[in-house]
Parts: structure tokens; sequence; C-alpha cells
């Protein structure tokens, strides 16, 4: 059992955060082992300083522009004494809504949806699609429910290490320091997120690139690889502000490209298309008899298990943005709600119009590029089919504007998790350097120099390379997700076996633990699938995979498994016994009177109220 627990102190007579959260009073100060005063840190039994205030811990004035990062004073280290969350917190409320709704919408939909649908079949697209959807559901609203409670450095890769398993931890590769455990516990999910990402920056340049010979091609890709690189650099410097403003400007364009075709795609459907295009009568669901609804048979629908899992990357990153965010008990739940709208509004009506629209035997679907062929994008074919090619050209620009944010999102995921496994002594200590403007520095120069990888895509032999490296970390998210769920499960396992109630939880997922279970299970299958079409793709109809074949579409599930081994021999393994978690250090301090009164204004709103606040 955990002694000497760390005691948080806020203004007046707040509750201690011990096994009986907000049930018994805090005790006199001279009754107290260790002294403490409102926003100074106490000591653990670890000695370790911990804040009891967070918003106390940003005491150093600072100018606006060393802030915004643009000074010689912002590149000096920052001294704060949250050791949970150095990071600054300034992303408000509508950053973190937009990184929720519309940060991960990029290639995944406007792309890869076209190769899914030749590969399946429409009807495999939508079911496919959906299942991966009721899955990110349940995952994002039970990362949630932990990072509100935990707005912590380092997010779901400390809760791995704290309610899991340490070796599980070092599999992803963080160990969360937990400050009421006397040993360290590792967190599986950042080496593999980490790579994930610091890949998918090359990559999503690449890809850019790609989008410009929609217009013109007679110009050496590189020019544009250094465009983007310089794009990216630029948004950086600003920190977490420059990221929170991008993916709220970008997202608000992708969201209207997105809204703007479901309407033409119904226009479309009905036949009411210009006189010059294809869609000028009615059209229909003939597609659905003439190609027919599935391709491919059990294996084309298992192969698109692996594209819509791949389009819904980066959900999490809500999660990661919640200790950066400056109130995350009042965005966090709103920006979880959105998940909703993303996956039924954008995800789904899209990809109901793409095959109700787009046949799923066309060849054009496949491209011509050697990475990414934008003009074989769905969208962009249904708007040159329907003769509108001024419109086809702006959903090529939205795509590229996607391509490049999904980019951006890489080096703020990677950073961080850098910077997280360099605080806890899993990677070289210079990258837990953060500076005066809360930039994770090291970390976001070593990203944006890995982003250089992106030259290798003039090489004869660029696609293979890049075939390897997105191997190494394909199914990463799936990994990621899978770790969030079980944590859940087993942070409510710990909750109640330590004699709290869901009362103290301000924020709770939709299905509770149920949800989590049902996430965790399509996961399991998904992972399963994607085994079977490791070995039997649709492509070679029914006969084995090479073994080159089959380790590029699976290496990632090996990988991780040589990372938890590695983990287990040299840190000891086994499941956090439920009374043994730690679930006190970095908790935040909750304004229940506060919280207790807006949820009462909530259910005494008119009833159309009501139903907005279920959903955002």
């Amino acid at each position: 059992m955990v002694q000497n627990s760390t005691v948080y102190i806020t203004p007046t007579s707040a509750p201690r955060c011990s096994r009986s959260t907000f049930k018994r009073p805090l005790k006199p100060m001279a009754e107290e082992k260790n002294t403490a005063h409102v926003g100074v840190p106490t000591s653990s039994s670890s000695g370790d300083s911990i804040p009891l205030d967070s918003s106390a811990a940003h005491t150093e004035q600072l100018s606006f522009w060393t802030r915004m990062g643009c000074t010689p004073e912002s590149f000096k280290p920052r001294s704060v004494a949250d050791k949970h969350n150095q990071l600054n917190q300034t992303l408000k409320s509508r950053h973190m809504n937009m990184i929720a709704i519309g940060g991960s919408i990029g290639a995944g939909l406007f792309v890869g949806s076209g190769g899914a649908l030749a590969t399946g079949g429409p009807a495999s697209l939508i079911i496919d699609y959906s299942i991966i959807g009721i899955m990110i559901f349940n995952v994002v609203y039970a990362l949630g429910e932990m990072a509100i409670m935990y707005p912590i450095s380092g997010g779901f890769y400390v809760y791995s290490g704290r309610f899991i398993d340490p070796s599980w931890g070092f599999a992803m590769g963080r160990k969360g320091r937990l400050v009421l455990r006397s040993e360290t516990l590792t967190s599986r999910d950042s080496w593999c997120y980490f790579a994930q990402w610091a890949i998918i920056l090359p990559f999503e340049i690449i890809v850019a690139s790609e989008c410009i010979k929609f217009w013109r091609d007679d110009l050496s890709p590189g020019i544009w690889y250094t465009m983007f690189l310089a794009t990216i650099l630029l948004v950086n410097v600003f920190g977490v502000l420059g990221y929170g403003e991008e993916e709220f400007w970008s997202s608000l364009l992708k969201l209207a490209a997105v809204v703007s075709f479901l309407f033409a795609g119904l226009i479309f459907v009905l036949g009411g298309g210009p006189e010059n295009g294809q869609f000028n009568s009615y059209w229909g669901a003939r597609l659905w008899k003439d190609p027919g609804a599935f391709r491919n048979g059990f294996q084309g629908f298992c192969s698109v298990f692996v594209t819509a899992a791949f389009s819904f990357a980066g959900t999490e990153l809500v999660g990661l943005a919640a200790a950066e965010s400056k109130t995350p008990l009042k965005s966090l739940p709103s920006a979880v709600k959105q998940v909703f709208w993303r996956i039924t509004l954008f995800y789904i009506l899209s990809l109901l119009f793409i095959g109700l629209l787009i046949p799923s035997n066309d060849k054009q679907l496949f491209g011509s590029g050697n990475f990414i062929d934008t003009t074989a994008s769905p969208m962009v074919l249904v708007a040159n089919r329907a003769g509108i090619p001024g419109y086809a050209s702006f959903l090529n620009a939205v795509i590229l504007v996607s391509v490049v944010s999904i980019g951006n999102s890489g080096v703020f995921g990677a950073s961080r998790t850098l910077c997280a496994l360099s605080e806890q002594g899993y990677a070289p200590k210079l990258f837990s350097y953060v500076d005066k403007a809360g930039r994770p520095l090291p970390a976001t120069v070593l990203l944006i120099s890995i982003g250089c990888l992106a030259y290798v895509g003039l090489t004869p032999r660029g696609v293979e390379i890049f075939d390897w490296l997105l191997a190494l970390s394909g199914l990463s998210a799936l990994f990621t997700w899978g770790s969030i769920c079980y944590c859940h499960i087993r942070f409510r396992a710990a909750w109640k076996a330590q004699g709290r109630t869901l009362d103290e939880i301000p924020f709770k997922a939709a299905f509770g633990v149920v949800g989590s279970w049902i996430g965790l299970g399509i996961i399991v299958v998904v992972l399963i699938a994607q085994f079977y079409v490791a070995l039997f793709p649709p492509a070679l109809e029914g006969k084995l995979n090479s073994a080159t074949g089959f380790f590029k579409a699976y290496l990632a599930f090996f990988v991780t498994l040589a990372f938890w081994a590695i983990g287990y021999f040299w840190k000891g393994g086994g499941l956090i016994k439920p009374l043994d978690v730690d679930l006190d250090a970095g908790l935040k301090e909750v304004d229940w009177e506060a919280h207790r009164a807006e949820q009462d204004r909530r259910r005494n709103a008119p009833t159309w109220k009501r139903i907005l606040y279920m959903f955002g």
C-alpha cells in the first residue's frame, strides 16, 4: 500500500486527494506530516516537489512576444513548479473543439477512401467505417474521462504505466513517473506512437507535393518539400498556440469542404448536376447493383478495416492537448462530444455519397502516382465528372491543406511524446528541455529534421523505403487506442477498489466500462482481420502473400511485442493491483460547487438546448 500520500492544497477548505477523496475533511496544517502553503509544492515520500495548484506554477511574467517564442529570451529554459506539466496551457475551447472534430481529417478520407472503395465496395466502406467509428467513439470518451482528471504532460502515455503494467508501458515506450510509488512505471504507448508520427511527417510532406501535380508537374518535388517544411517550421515557432490556430483554421476549411460535398453529393444523386456533367439526371443507387455493393468477398471487407483505422488516426491528439488547455474541465467534454458529429456527418455521409457516385471498379481510383495520386480522390473524381472543374481544384487545395495540417500534428504529437520520454529517462535528457515559450525545443527541432527524410522520395527507391518505414508503425494507432480502452477499464477498477464513487468523476464516458470493452474488442477483431489480409491480400485472389508483403502489412505488431519483451525483462512486469494504483499524482482539483451549478443549469435548460448539450 502507498503511504505518505501527496497532499494537494487549494484556497479555503478544499478536500484532500487521498483514497477517500471529497469525503474526508482536510486535516489542520499542524497535524500534517509535510507542511504546505497555497501555491507552494509539498513533498512526497520520494522527496519530489509537487505543485499544489497548477495555476500557481506559472507565476513568471513574460512579454507577449516572449510567450509567442519570438525573442531570444523565449529560448531560455522554463522553470515551472508543476513536474507533471511543464508545457504551456494556452489552448482555448475553440482550439480543442476543432482539434477533435477536424484535426485528423486528411488524406485517409479524401484520398484513401477511394482505394478502400475499389478494394471492398461501397457496402464494405460504410460498414467498416461505422464499426471503426463505434470503436473511436468509445476510445475518445474513455480518454476524455481520464484526461480531464489527469491533464498531465505525457497524457495517455502515462496512463498505461500507471493503470496497467510497467513492461506493457515500455513496449510503446515511456515510463510514467509516479510520485506515490517507489518504483518507476513505464507507459507502453510512447515509442511506437513517437515512431508513428515521426514517420508520418515526411510522408505527408511528400503527399502534399503530389497535390501540387494536380496543377503543374514540371517542377522538382524537392522545391515543394522545402516549402512545406519551412511552413511547418514557421507554425512551430509559435509553440502550442501556433498549432492550435493552424488546426482551428485548417479544420474550418476541411469541414466547409466536407459540408459542401455533402450538399453537392445529394444534388448529384438526385440528378441536379450541370447539363455538361454526368449527374444531370436521376442517379440513385444504381452502382450498388452494378458493379455491386461488395468486392473481393471477405478479404475485401477485412482490408477496408485498415484504411478506416488509418483515416481516424490522430483522434487521440485531443487527449494529448488536454495538458496544454487553459480549462480542460470546460473545453475537453465539449471537444470529446464533437467526435459523434465527425463520425456520423463527416465520415459516414461522405462515404455514402462516394459509394453512390463512383463505381467501385473504376480504374482511376487507384491513381498513377508513386506515393499517392490526389486525382484519384473520389471527391475530386465526382467534381470532375459533374462538370465542375473549379470545384475539383478547390477540393484538391483542401487536400493539400489537410495533409500539411496532419504533418504539423505529427510534430506536435511526436515532440510531446519524446519530451515525456526524456523526462523519465528513456530518451536523452536533452529532449526534456522546455523553453519559456512552452516549446519542447530540442524535440521539436529533431522532428523537423526527421521531416527532411521526405527528400528520400526523390531517389529511385524512395517508395520502397517509405513502405518499410510505414510498416514499422502502421498498426501503432490501434495499439494506442487499445491501451486507452484498457487503461480506462483498469482506472475504473482501481477507483472502485479504493472506495471512490462515480460521483467523484466530473466527466464520465458515455457507455462507461462497457464502452471500453466494446472498443477493445473491436480493436482485437481489426488486428485479426489485418493478420488475415496480410496473409491473403485481395490483390492475390486467395493466394498466400510473400514474406515481404506480409511483413510490410504486419511488422508493427512484432515490433510492439519486442518492445514489451524488452521492458518486461528490463524493468519487470505484471498487472498493477487495483489497490496499488496511484490515483492522486497529477489529479486535477475540481471546483465542485461551480461544476454542479453548471450541471443543474444544463439539466434545467429547454429541451432543444439539452439535446445540443448531448453532442457538444
